[in-house]
């Protein structure tokens, strides 16, 4: 039997992404939304969690896609009446609330779900793959986007809580704790936060392993013309270079051919989610989150000229 699911948070990334890939999974069926500002045709919609809880008893899940800084009440108030959580990414404004989630889920016995949906594009697996066994000697991280074409008018992107750059950077960081045998920490960072707004707008990190090797990142809101997200990591037999935000897979300069099956992060995600609900699990991997918190915490602070969104 699908579960019945509800949507929290109907914006650009529900639509694109959240929206078509329930449509095409017969393991879910959506019944319910809830956002302050749009509806979704053919299902029952209410203004906030709150109330869709209260009013749709039948429903097993809930998937939110708010901002950031809406995730924790919405996870929490959904926990507590019995539902599966599954959680956009960034997992939440701060460390602490992802830590509280966890817990309450265990003490409900619901499943949480704190997705990373660049972990699922299609040639990471391969890529770790080959980088096990192998020995780490550098590498490097581009990710560098347009704010304006992906986050049209969003100013809570650059509020407290929204991260600025680190909202699509974390997904590079996501993708770099899932490829990595061992652990890495921040060693350095310089933060940009233009002078009208709270939140970054670049930054530069170095990374360091346990092993002590480096992994340079650069991230920038600022991009214009093509987008670019792209980690390259060096070792002592070869090197891999993944493009497309992990879309696309080199070894060595040579294009690897994608597995069919593993095209589509959100189908896969949606899959991953049903398959933790059945099983009466929990994923959650908060490191990234803690590497962004880290460079707020350890990094230089330059102020740039203003910036709107």
């Amino acid at each position: 039997m699908a579960l019945k699911l509800g949507l929290v948070g109907i914006g650009k990334i529900a639509r694109d992404q959240h929206i078509p890939a329930l449509a095409a999974d017969p393991r879910f069926e959506l019944v319910a939304c809830a956002s302050r500002n749009a509806q979704v045709d053919g299902v029952a919609n209410f203004v906030d969690v709150e109330t869709m809880l209260a009013e749709v008893k039948h429903l097993d899940a809930i998937s939110i896609c708010t901002p950031p800084q809406a995730h924790f009440e919405a996870a929490l108030a959904a926990l507590r009446a019995g539902k599966h959580v599954m959680l956009e990414k960034p997992p939440a404004a701060t460390t602490r609330h992802i830590a509280l989630l966890q817990a309450e889920a265990q003490r409900q016995g619901r499943t949480l779900f704190q997705t990373w949906h660049s972990r699922f594009a299609a040639g990471v697996d391969a890529a770790r793959e080959w980088l096990s066994g192998r020995t780490l000697t550098g590498g490097t991280i581009t990710w560098k986007e347009d704010v304006h074409h992906w986050h049209p008018g969003q100013q809570w992107i650059f509020e407290p809580g929204g991260l600025g750059v680190f909202d699509p950077g974390i997904n590079a960081l996501s993708v770099l704790t899932e490829l990595l045998p061992g652990e890495a920490f921040v060693h350095e960072a310089t933060l940009d936060f233009p002078e009208n707004q709270q939140a970054p707008i670049a930054a530069r990190l170095a990374l360091r392993t346990e092993a002590g090797v480096t992994v340079n990142a650069e991230f920038d809101f600022r991009q214009k013309g093509e987008q670019t997200w792209d980690i390259e990591l060096f070792t002592t037999s070869g090197r891999l270079k993944l493009t497309h935000g992990g879309g696309a897979l080199e070894i060595d300069g040579r294009p690897l051919a994608a597995d069919a099956a593993l095209a589509g992060e959100y189908p896969r995600l949606y899959a991953r989610f049903a398959e933790l609900c059945a099983a009466g699990e929990s994923e959650v991997d908060w490191r990234p989150f803690q590497l962004v918190a880290d460079a707020f915490l350890v990094g230089r602070r330059q102020t740039v000229a203003a910036h709107q969104v």
